[in-house]
């Protein structure tokens, strides 16, 4: 199976596009944003689960990166409420599951280089900002490996960054408000893969955003 899967253009899924499917677990069902591979696959997808849902142990032949949006998502080694931020490198294995609320995560499988080996969590709710590049953003460092950077970026309203282009491209999920450039808008939401050397001119207007951003990490593909 192959969803967006020509790395070197550029991708944009909004609400109004989202179709969810189930998975071959009751009570999950997946909306998939880019795939390379079926069952095991390079995916990027958002993952719903219902109330009281249950996932089979597995194990991350590929590595697992996930972000909470709704909802609290729990394993035998901790709960993560909305806003957690996972890394479960290759190697690692858990049994999910959720409670009564249910829960929807943003996550990314098979995407970590072997020696990308640090298991760990950040509850970004309790976590620290600090200053951005240009007045009115602020940035919250999530993960760092060789040329990859993941982070959430929190843009006051009306805040405008400088024209840049992304060496080893750029992905982009809009968690509050709504983000621009010169392409288009983006609303909450909205998922956006932009490839190597791609370019624009971010800015938000009055409602201002936070997104998910992760860049570096498409030279390969």
């Amino acid at each position: 199976m192959k969803i967006n899967a020509k790395f070197d253009q550029v991708a944009v899924i909004r609400v109004e596009d989202y179709k969810w499917v189930p998975s071959p677990m009751p009570g999950v069902e997946r909306m998939m944003l880019d795939r390379v591979g079926n069952e095991v696959a390079r995916a990027t997808s958002f993952v719903r689960f219902a109330p009281n849902a249950e996932f089979l142990p597995h194990y991350h032949g590929g590595g697992e990166e996930f972000y909470v949006l709704e909802g609290v998502f729990s394993d035998e080694h901790d709960d993560y409420p909305a806003g957690t931020y996972v890394r479960n490198p290759i190697g690692t294995n858990h049994t999910p599951h959720v409670g009564k609320e249910g829960a929807t995560i943003f996550v990314k499988l098979c995407q970590f280089d072997k020696k990308d080996a640090k298991k760990f969590h950040i509850k970004t709710k309790e976590a620290d900002w600090y200053p951005g590049l240009v007045s009115g953003l602020s940035v919250m460092p999530l993960h760092e490996y060789i040329t990859e950077h993941g982070a959430l970026v929190k843009w006051a309203p009306n805040t405008i960054f400088e024209p840049h282009q992304h060496w080893g491209g750029e992905e982009i999920l809009v968690l509050e408000g709504t983000f621009y450039d010169e392409h288009g808008t983006y609303p909450q939401g909205t998922w956006m893969r932009s490839p190597h050397l791609s370019k624009h001119c971010p800015y938000t207007k009055d409602d201002g955003a936070l997104i998910y951003v992760k860049t570096g990490h498409l030279l390969e593909l």
